[in-house]
């Protein structure tokens, strides 16, 4: 250690103040604060402003994001924001998991340390180790982080001092981790209930949830290009095929749907069994063109599914659309105590009905006339007349992509 962090540490009342400082500013100050990343930065910067010799920490967590097992927040110095990555299910089987400290920590160790500065003294062969000394880091300490109901998650500090922390560098590191825990646990809980709404609802939904938007009646109007699609014979399919391979098709099926959808702007409002309802709002610019854009791009992609289910002996899926623009009344509706966040109007009821027409007029895109004209695609369709849908009075003119 420096000379100068020695003298700041073993100064007694000067040390206790600057121990204070840092654990009175991440009590106190950091409420504002709203995402770990810059927290986790902030608090490393004033640890090595403070004397800590602290060079480079990181901060794991398991998160219930769909895509991602959990994440890692690395902050070394230099770094003005921290680096974050992401790790994907399955990481738990890898070597790069099974041989590092993570692993210990997880499976109930209460500290992992190591001194860096001697190759051969390496209590594990940890390639962390190796990599953290060729960094020129010469000690490393690793302790859980305990979150409600036993949920742990990990961080971990390197120093770049001759002779790394001192006892009194890890007491101080020690005495911040219950206050570090509960401030990482408010900003994590934040972002667990986010995802799960996001991963639910749709990111649209989810905001207004977010902002309030809980009690029954409560939502909004949007002005909207409409998307309903729906599978085709899926009740014959998930009657003749095993479980997983029914689940496998759908989710197949969604994928080809739904990335471009929201690719281009689009926003999912509600999964219905076999099918979906999507949303491209007027108030982005080009939105009914996009629509089009997306549903192209499916077709392809259902497409290029269809002949990797032919060659697994699977069945060819089938699907129609149909295509509409109005007001959707989208918000809470249900009963006092069980709530969906449904979209409803009769702008949704036509495209309801065109996605229905679809199996009669044997043509899988539907669109209206409405939807037509705003858009100013009357080059690129072709009309198959007045058709009467059910529920309405007046027919109404239907048109189909040109292929």
């Amino acid at each position: 250690m420096s000379d100068t962090a020695a003298m700041s540490f073993d100064s007694g009342s000067n040390s206790a103040s600057k121990d204070r400082a840092v654990l009175d500013w991440l009590i106190n100050e950091t409420h504002g604060q709203r995402y770990i990343d810059n927290l986790f930065v902030d608090l490393c910067e004033r640890l090595r402003a403070s004397g800590v010799p602290l060079a480079r920490a990181t901060m794991h967590f398991r998160t219930n994001n769909p895509e991602w097992l959990g994440a890692r927040v690395l902050w070394r110095v230099g770094l003005v924001e921290a680096d974050i990555v992401t790790f994907g299910y399955g990481i738990e089987a890898t070597a790069q998991f099974l041989l590092s400290p993570a692993y210990e920590l997880y499976n109930g160790a209460e500290e992992v340390r190591q001194d860096l500065r001697v190759e051969d003294g390496h209590r594990k062969k940890y390639p962390l180790f190796a990599e953290l000394r060729a960094e020129g880091m010469t000690d490393y300490i690793a302790w859980p982080l305990q979150h409600t109901l036993e949920k742990r998650h990990i961080v971990t500090f390197a120093s770049d001092a001759a002779d790394g922390f001192s006892t009194t560098d890890v007491q101080i590191l020690r005495e911040i981790l219950p206050i570090l825990a509960m401030v990482s646990e408010v900003r994590i809980k934040n972002i667990l209930a986010r995802t799960l709404l996001q991963t639910y609802v749709g990111p649209h939904a989810s905001e207004e949830i977010l902002a309030g938007a809980t009690t029954r009646g409560s939502g909004v109007t949007l002005h909207a290009a409409i998307l309903i699609c729906d599978l085709r014979d899926f009740t014959s399919i998930s009657n003749l095929w095993p479980r997983d391979d029914v689940i496998e098709l759908l989710n197949g099926y969604f994928d080809a749907l739904c990335e471009p959808i929201e690719r281009h702007g689009g926003e999912i409002l509600k999964f219905m069994g076999d099918g979906l309802l999507a949303v491209f709002p007027l108030s982005q610019l080009d939105a009914c063109k996009n629509l089009l854009i997306a549903i192209r791009e499916a077709e392809v992609a259902m497409i290029d599914l269809n002949i990797r289910n032919e060659a697994l002996g699977r069945p060819v899926l089938r699907y129609g659309m149909g295509v509409h623009v109005g007001d959707v009344m989208y918000g809470n509706i249900g009963s006092r105590k069980r709530l969906d966040f449904t979209a409803i109007g009769p702008a949704v009821n036509i495209a309801s009905r065109l996605e229905t027409l679809t199996k009669t007029l044997h043509r899988p895109v539907l669109l209206s006339q409405a939807f037509v004209d705003i858009g100013g695609f009357q080059d690129e369709v072709e009309s198959l007349g007045p058709h009467m849908l059910r529920g309405m009075e007046e027919p109404i003119d239907v048109f189909a992509l040109q292929s």
